[in-house]
């Protein structure tokens, strides 16, 4: 299976989310066998928790099922993680990074901040950006314009 195969699990997700009237980000975990581990969606209004993001949950259940480091996984997210999610990333060792659209406002895996990849850490990611780009921006496009 290839990025853009694991991206569309992580889009489905974020429909999910936005069935259920949460900002539609969705995030899957895949084991370097190419295997699905779990993945999530934002949870934030059902769960009144502002750290309920897509990433966060599916880290928490990935270090449930298997351990807290997950070296040798690869994370798709629709959306560039925000700076808690990236410092997660980093400390569960996670190999890889791959999302579909940047995030001016909150982005922290190269819009505003860079925690993947920064020197002074003690691990750093691999990053594509960009997979099914114009399929997640057109979902959270989708999702504000029925806000406002």
């Amino acid at each position: 299976m290839t990025d853009k195969n694991f991206m569309s699990l992580a889009l489905d997700e974020a429909r999910r989310a936005f069935d259920e009237g949460e900002v539609p980000i969705g995030a899957v975990l895949i084991d370097e066998d190419g295997i699905l581990i779990c993945g999530d969606h934002n949870r934030i209004e059902q769960t009144g928790d502002a750290t309920a993001h897509a990433e966060l949950l599916t880290l928490q259940t990935a270090a449930r099922r298997l351990n807290r480091r997950l070296t040798s996984c690869t994370l798709y997210s629709t959306v560039e993680p925000c700076a808690m999610c990236a410092g997660a990333l980093v400390l569960c060792r996670v190999k890889r990074l791959v999302y579909g659209v940047t995030d001016s406002k909150f982005g922290a895996a190269e819009s505003i901040f860079n925690v993947v990849d920064n020197r002074a850490l003690n691990h750093r990611l691999q990053v594509t950006a960009g997979v099914l780009e114009d399929e997640c921006r057109a979902l959270m496009k989708n999702f504000f314009a029925t806000r406002r």
